[in-house]
């Protein structure tokens, strides 16, 4: 996370007595990661978080790849593409790999439980749609264009006030800031594309002392397990450190221009182990006289190309709707459709959106996500 937060009461020193007023003590959970040697957050809780009534196993959901398929750009059509169920269980996972599974959802239903991945860091990605993200750490209210950061072992509920659609990026490491980007306190330095006033974090604590039989479904790996807690999940007096959800929108990132064409890293938003997500926003294009402002052909030696396309026309793509993912994979050259390089000569700005998450090991898709394919995407660019 970029920064330190304090958000409710919490005792001038960590590891001591902090007292209710009845005089019995508020229970002190340290939250870590890599082993107390990664970011950290503690908290203040008004029971014990150990206290409970119940546990069970769930079961499994194992995300299943296709195998033996041959090596191919392909077009994932989902502008029609709709789930069921509430903002968790209607996620539907299209592709991944060691690193990160990516994925859709467009819950109908509310959740009536509580839910912890106690595995990996979730990125949820708003392409339209409004609603809160209720965690211990406090609320955070999102809306279209959102990046909703949720570290490991955050405990949640969200409720949707409007129709809503997510990117769902889950991955096994934490969701940064490039390092390029910060000088060595952490600050994000003056020539990022965004900086902390960009950041939304949780500034209202809600606290429930309450007693009764709560369910909180946890997920580690492919397991789903459930607890139930004689006390409500959210009973935070207070916390502090650098481990809470945050929420970054699309639209504060401020693009990178030059006068000639910039490669795609000018477009990173975050990094992780294995990946990086770029933002691709409206700009100005390229302003050297000759300029080609359509990207060139390459290849993506090290790494597979997913696209998410949120709105607007991307310049150097053909038959790309709102809602695609395009998938160009290591190994093969990919670039812009035959005529786009031409069109874009003398285009003065684009006005597309589209998130970008390149990988560093192959992507697997699944059954369902080849089923969503465009045979013919293939093809498109014979002529070029």
């Amino acid at each position: 996370m970029p920064f330190y937060h304090t958000l409710g009461r919490i005792p001038h020193k960590r590891h001591t007595c902090f007292r209710k007023p009845d005089g019995s003590l508020y229970r002190e959970e340290v939250v870590g990661t890599r082993g107390f040697s990664g970011i950290y957050s503690i908290l203040y809780h008004c029971s014990a978080p150990t206290r409970v009534i119940e546990s069970k196993l769930l079961g499994s959901k194992a995300v299943e790849y296709c195998s033996g398929l041959p090596l191919e750009h392909r077009h994932i059509v989902t502008k029609d593409f709709r789930t069921s169920g509430d903002p968790v269980d209607s996620r539907i996972f299209l592709m991944g790999n060691k690193d990160l599974r990516l994925g859709l959802a467009t819950p109908d239903k509310e959740m009536n439980y509580f839910y912890r991945n106690g595995l990996c860091d979730e990125c949820l990605f708003v392409h339209y749609g409004s609603g809160t993200l209720h965690t211990q750490f406090g609320k955070l209210e999102y809306r279209a264009g959102d990046y909703i950061v949720i570290p490991v072992g955050t405990t949640y509920q969200i409720k949707i006030s409007e129709n809503t659609k997510f990117l769902v990026i889950e991955a096994n490491s934490r969701f940064e800031f490039p390092r390029r980007y910060r000088n060595e306190y952490g600050q994000l330095l003056e020539h990022s594309p965004f900086c902390e006033r960009d950041i939304r974090i949780p500034r209202e604590l809600e606290t429930y002392d309450e007693q009764g039989e709560y369910e909180v479904r946890i997920k580690l790996g492919d397991k789903y397990s459930m607890t139930i807690l004689d006390h409500h999940p959210f009973d935070l007096i207070g916390w502090d450190g650098y481990l809470y959800p945050w929420i970054f929108n699309i639209e504060d990132f401020e693009p990178i221009t030059g006068r000639v064409h910039q490669p795609p890293p000018v477009h990173q938003t975050f990094e992780g182990q294995g990946f990086v997500v770029c933002s691709f926003c409206p700009r100005l294009f390229d302003y050297h006289p000759e300029a080609i402002p359509a990207p060139y052909a390459h290849s993506n030696v090290n790494s597979d190309e997913v696209l998410y396309y949120v709105e607007g026309n991307f310049m150097s793509r053909k038959g790309i709707d709102v809602g695609s993912f395009t998938l160009h994979p290591a190994g093969i050259p990919h670039g812009p459709h035959p005529g786009t390089i031409e069109k874009s000569i003398g285009a003065k700005k684009t006005e597309e959106l589209a998130v970008m998450v390149d990988t560093f090991a192959p992507l697997q898709i699944t059954q369902t996500a080849l089923d969503l394919c465009d045979p013919n995407y293939m093809k498109s660019w014979l002529g070029a």
